[in-house]
């Protein structure tokens, strides 16, 4: 399917585009998500892959940002409920106008659905993520507990047929959607975590890291009591051996 044409203004000599009134509005009046399920798990994935690039000053992680594929045209448009930028700058966009973003198209979608999302729209999304330049598309229905999958092969986005095991080129992260529900895990093998389970793991690395303190500090307590003790010890045997030369004796005789 071809965008439709865009607006013309007539000039002296020539018939130009002009793009400068056009608004791109920063919402579509649509929510985020519709229930708390949906919204965790946009938060799951948007949240854990701002961790996984946040080293990377040019990767832009985005979660319902609405995308403007077309100069011009501020009608085709989708929000994906997480999207990933490869060779864009971090920072704050009311909206992706991808003419402004060196015509660079969001590599890797996720869309999250809910029980209001129907088969046709899911249809439309689809084609509008093959048609704009997509190369990695997915979908999890938490509800179903259903992932699946497209992958750009050949310039079409083709239907993985299971996300078992699978490992995204784009991002590395691995699938695993026997984990029920669906469990994704990073590069280096770490399982996505939620902003409260990250929190608790920090809480629990911070009282090991404590008490690993506390023991080291108790050790160095009792060794230094000790060596203390042993110079007491040594002062009393020095005071003896001094007095005993007083006395004409030879403490090494002793």
């Amino acid at each position: 399917m071809n965008p439709p044409r865009p607006p013309t203004v007539a000039t002296n000599d020539t018939v130009a585009t002009d793009h400068s009134a056009i608004l791109y509005p920063d919402s579509d009046g649509q929510p985020m998500a519709d229930n708390t399920l949906q919204f965790r798990w946009i938060m799951l994935l948007k949240e854990n892959l701002e961790v996984m690039f946040a080293e990377d000053p040019q990767v832009f992680v985005a979660g319902d940002l609405l995308w403007y594929p077309v100069e011009g045209h501020p009608e085709i448009a989708k929000a994906p409920d997480a999207m990933v930028v490869f060779g864009r700058s971090k920072g704050d966009r009311g909206s992706y106008q991808q003419w402004r973003e060196a015509n660079i198209a969001p590599q890797v979608v996720f869309e999250v659905l809910s029980p209001s999302n129907t088969r046709a729209e899911m249809s439309r999304k689809l084609m509008f993520y093959h048609q704009y330049g997509v190369e990695e598309y997915y979908t999890y229905d938490p509800q179903l507990d259903d992932g699946r999958g497209w992958i750009r092969r050949d310039g079409v986005l083709d239907e993985l047929d299971s996300l078992q095991g699978w490992v995204s080129p784009r991002l590395g992260i691995r699938f695993d959607p026997a984990g029920q529900p669906l469990k994704l895990y990073n590069a280096q093998g770490q399982p996505f975590l939620t902003t409260v389970e990250r929190e608790q793991r920090v809480r629990e690395a911070d009282r090991r890291a404590a008490a690993a303190n506390q023991r080291a500090a108790e050790a160095d307590r009792r060794a230094t009591e000790a060596n203390q003790q042993a110079a007491a010890a040594q002062q009393r045997a020095d005071r003896l051996a001094a007095k005993l030369r007083e006395l004409g004796l030879d403490p090494e005789a002793l």
